[in-house]
């Protein structure tokens, strides 16, 4: 066996996969969704669902009114900079959509 063709960990092809085709921002950034209610904490995601987060860096996050709607823009910039931390793609901006919220996921 050469040293080309020795086995290799998954997750180490997957990852200069998604470098190499220039997915691995993209993927991180993604990730923000998962991480709303560990950011913004129990009362906040009680009334707020992320829902996902377009290639330009916005976040899209479903609230139950509009006054949480207004809260969340006040919000937002304490927000963002926990949101970002440790991370290569950058959420740029939460943008809000008002209406019933989805079950969260188990």
């Amino acid at each position: 066996m050469t040293k080309r063709d020795r086995p290799r960990p998954l997750g180490e092809l997957l990852d200069r996969y998604l470098d190499r085709e220039g997915l691995a921002k993209r993927v991180d950034l993604a990730g923000a969704v998962d991480r709303w209610p560990e950011v913004v904490g129990p009362k906040v995601a009680a009334v707020t669902r992320a829902e996902a987060v377009s290639p330009d860096g916005i976040l899209w996050v479903r609230v139950t009114s509009s006054a949480w709607a207004t809260e969340l823009s006040l919000m937002a910039p304490r927000i963002l900079p926990r949101l970002n931390q440790n991370r290569e793609g950058q959420v740029r901006e939460i943008r809000c959509l008002v209406g019933p919220l989805p079950p969260k996921k188990e």
